[in-house]
């Protein structure tokens, strides 16, 4: 995730929620702390199961957690996530299989957990739910050891060396009620051999072999509400009432139903990227006073008047579809109870939105990336009181509007303050400059803005701080001072600042203003071998230090044609010697063939 290090919310019981916090916090603040503590078994064993469980994550989120101390966890811990931990092994799982009372294993992404990895999970009587997703080197051997796992009612085998073989002994496991086969070779034979399986709720066989004829055995599952067929040989769909969640993506449709005489009575459809015979009757066999979330992004659509009879829509994504201004009229239609609307790299224009305007009281997130309006519908966009999130990113946005003969300018963006739930705003890569940015102190529920603007400059961080209930603030590619970063006083609110690409901005001035603002995680380029502290966001200095050393000697050793004279540690940093406008066009020069060597020589990042 960008690199940063993956985190986990931890759930602890409300009462005493404080105390439980800090107990963690000490208990997990050093491996000599862990030490002291980690042979007391009977006060562990009597830990609740919430409690254990976050201190175990945590634990784990710190690098403080290895498989000899998961024993301690074996009488008090019920769910166990470790996807994505490339040192989890056969050692990991062989503690995990003498858990007592674990119910949920999640080893999603963890590439060492083979067949024989397995094993200890052999016959456990309290697992429920298991994550082998992505465990490449589990194959049909590895379904061996599983089939012993009598309560097991959760499955996810997504992406594994599975063959057709290893899923028809699947059938065994009679408690299943999820199972997640996307991206396996499953057979319209394999499929058949799965209709033991009559507690199964959620299918997901995405990316199969299976075709219209293997699809028709798909009737015989009772309670089945949720199916994933997307990127299949599938091109219609036998009526199950039953089915409450359809996912068609990819796929070219025919028609929803073998059986035409009813209608499907969907609530959610995704046919992401997919083609139509005839769209018309495809939409027509589906209950409309029952979808309420409907997928049309990325497809080759340019009729969308079935959308005027489906009044329970709440979600309509129609991104990257070829919907235009004169289609909008029939999302206006069905406004009422819309609440989620992408329009996101669509030629829908300031028209479109003239029309949307008074007919979605109740939209609570709007996404126009990438569309042809400019700032004349910002004015519609304050039509809709409900607005809590508006991406607005990817446009000839500059925040004002010339009037009378080009002689009086007008904020644009003061029409947003008409949106008194405004959340999220996201205002990347657009033409706004700090005198726009001013007037976004008067959105009184703003908690994260995303900019991003060669126009901005030290003074937005001024107005920024007046926005009284900021929790996270992206300014990337900004020509931010240190100055302007020292002086900033963000809101108590604050949480996240995100400065990737403020390529101005040097590692002591970052340095500082972290351990100024402890509770405020920074993200920057300079700080790409730093971790955040577990228990505030200052960097690793150690780590930090370590990096650039390493850095340094590899520059050294890298044979170069440079001047000794950069060499010197007291060298004057180059940028002060250009103004605003070079900067801005030096920033999108080639880099140089050779990197300096200390970062606040110069930028190490260009744009």
């Amino acid at each position: 995730m960008e690199g940063e290090e993956r985190e986990r919310e931890m759930e602890i019981p409300e009462i005493d929620s404080r105390l439980a916090k800090m107990c963690i916090d000490t208990a997990t603040h050093s491996s000599d702390a862990v030490e002291k503590w980690r042979m007391q078994r009977r006060s562990l064993q009597r830990l609740p199961s919430p409690l254990a469980s976050a201190l175990l994550h945590r634990l784990l989120r710190r690098r403080l957690l290895f498989p000899s101390l998961l024993e301690a966890f074996k009488y008090s811990v019920e769910e166990v996530d470790l996807s994505g931990e490339n040192t989890v092994d056969a050692e990991w799982m062989a503690y995990l299989g003498a858990f007592s009372y674990l119910h949920s294993l999640n080893v999603a992404e963890c590439y060492r957990i083979n067949n024989p990895a397995l094993w200890p999970l052999a016959g456990m009587t309290s697992l429920k739910q298991l994550d082998l997703s992505r465990c490449t080197k589990v194959t049909d051997a590895g379904i061996k050891h599983l089939l012993s796992i009598s309560q097991l009612e959760k499955l996810h085998l997504s992406q594994t060396g599975v063959t057709a073989d290893g899923i028809k002994l699947l059938p065994a496991l009679r408690n299943l009620s999820t199972l997640d086969l996307g991206g396996l070779p499953v057979s319209d034979l394999a499929l058949s051999s799965l209709q033991g399986l009559t507690n199964l709720e959620y299918l997901d066989v995405w990316g199969s072999k299976i075709s219209d004829e293997g699809a028709a055995v798909l009737k015989n599952f009772l309670k089945l509400s949720f199916l994933n067929l997307s990127w299949t040989n599938v091109t219609k769909f036998p009526n199950l009432q039953s089915i409450k969640c359809l996912n068609m993506s990819e796929c070219a449709i025919h028609s929803v139903l073998e059986d035409k005489s009813d209608r499907v009575t969907l609530k959610k459809l995704i046919i992401r990227g997919s083609s139509f015979l005839q769209a018309e009757i495809v939409f027509s066999t589906i209950e409309p006073s029952c979808l309420s979330f409907l997928n049309l992004s990325n497809t080759s659509l340019s009729y969308f008047g079935f959308l005027h009879r489906m009044h329970a829509l709440e979600h309509l994504d129609l991104s990257s579809s070829a919907i235009q201004d004169d289609a909008v009229e029939a999302i206006s239609c069905i406004g009422a109870n819309l609440r989620h609307l992408n329009l996101n790299n669509t030629k829908v224009s300031n028209a479109g939105l003239e029309t949307l305007a008074g007919h979605v009281p109740n939209l609570e997130v709007l996404s126009l990336s990438h569309t042809l309006i400019d700032d004349f519908a910002i004015a519609y966009i304050s039509m809709m009181p409900s607005l809590k999130e508006l991406d607005l990113s990817n446009k000839n946005i500059k925040g004002f509007i010339r009037q009378i003969n080009n002689e009086v300018e007008v904020v644009s963006l003061t029409a947003l303050q008409e949106l008194k739930h405004l959340e999220r705003l996201d205002l990347e890569k657009t033409r706004i400059n700090d005198a726009v940015v001013h007037v976004l102190q008067g959105s009184e529920e703003l908690s994260h803005l995303s900019l991003n603007s060669t126009l901005l400059t030290d003074k937005c961080l001024e107005y920024l701080s007046q926005v009284k209930k900021l929790v996270s603030l992206s300014i990337q590619g900004t020509l931010l001072t240190n100055a302007a970063l020292e002086l900033f006083n963000p809101s108590v609110t604050l949480e996240l600042l995100d400065l990737r690409g403020c390529w101005l901005l040097t590692i002591d001035s970052l340095t500082s203003f972290c351990k100024k603002h402890p509770r405020v995680k920074v993200r920057h380029d300079h700080l790409f071998t730093t971790s955040v502290n577990h228990n505030s966001s200052t960097p690793n200095l150690a780590l930090l230090q370590k990096g650039m050393k390493a850095s340094k000697v590899k520059q050294r050793d890298r044979k170069s044609s440079v001047s000794p004279i950069l060499f010197k540690k007291e060298v004057l940093d180059q940028r002060i010697k250009y103004g605003r406008e070079e900067l801005i066009s030096l920033q999108h020069l080639s880099p140089p063939l050779v990197q300096p060597l200390d970062m606040d020589i110069a930028a190490t990042k260009m744009n």
